[in-house]
Order: C-alpha cells, then sequence, then structure tokens
C-alpha cells in the first residue's frame, strides 16, 4: 500500500480493513458490480461501508480479476487535488459573515423593541421575567 493513498483515507477518518478473508491491511479502495452491465467499478473508498460494496487494501485491488466479458471501470482521484480550494474556503467564509451580520441586526431590533430586565445570570444563561 502506498503511504499517499494510507494517509488519505486516515485524514478522511475512513479507516476501515479490506474485505478479503483473512487480510487486515487498510482499505484504500471500494469493488461495487453492475450486473445488468457486467461491469465492475473500483474507485476511491467510500464514505460509508455498503453492504453490496467491498473495500479492498491496495494489494488485492491490484490484484483483482473479474469475470470474462466483463469490463472493470477505475476511478483514480486527483491527488493534488485533495480538500476544498482556495476559492471554496473564501466562499464559506463569506457565507459565514453574512449570516454573522444578519443575525446581528435581528438581535438588535429585538432587544431594542422589548426593553427587558435581566433577573439572574449564570455564565452565558440569562433569566428574564416572564
Amino acid at each position: 500500500m502506498s503511504n499517499s493513498d494510507a494517509t488519505t483515507a486516515r485524514s478522511r477518518g475512513l479507516s476501515r480493513t479490506c474485505s478479503r478473508s483473512g487480510c487486515r491491511k487498510i482499505a484504500i479502495k471500494t469493488l461495487t458490480y453492475i450486473y445488468a452491465d457486467s461491469t465492475a467499478v473500483l474507485g476511491p473508498l467510500a464514505t460509508y461501508a455498503e453492504p453490496h460494496a467491498y473495500d479492498l487494501c491496495n494489494s488485492h485491488s491490484e490484484k483483482m480479476t473479474v469475470p470474462m466479458g466483463w469490463t472493470v471501470l477505475q476511478h483514480s482521484p486527483d491527488t493534488n487535488n485533495v480538500g476544498p480550494s482556495d476559492d471554496d474556503l473564501m466562499a464559506i467564509a463569506d457565507a459565514i459573515r453574512n449570516v454573522g451580520k444578519s443575525e446581528t441586526t435581528k438581535e438588535e431590533k429585538v432587544a431594542k423593541q422589548v426593553p427587558q430586565q435581566e433577573v439572574g445570570r449564570r455564565g452565558h444563561l440569562r433569566v428574564l421575567p416572564s
């Protein structure tokens, strides 16, 4: 198993073992079948373990064979492009800022409309009279 594949699987929080009996290695790929099309699909490790999918380690995924007449589709993600891009992170930050601004203005409006006295305070909780 290559170190980068195992590191990628661990960084995603995915540390399942290979589905082959007797194998205790970390799975890095998931194998699924499309019986109607006689196709086997080998891709990156699925986010969730599925009952009809097989998680495979690197050595078993390389040695995998399919029945005669079947097609194998292999999907290999770009390892250089792992995680969100800078544009994605900036969009998330802008969205959070906008939500924070709109919530602050709503709270200020409510506070100005209904002046209430504080009866007691404990940490971040406040008791207000009914």
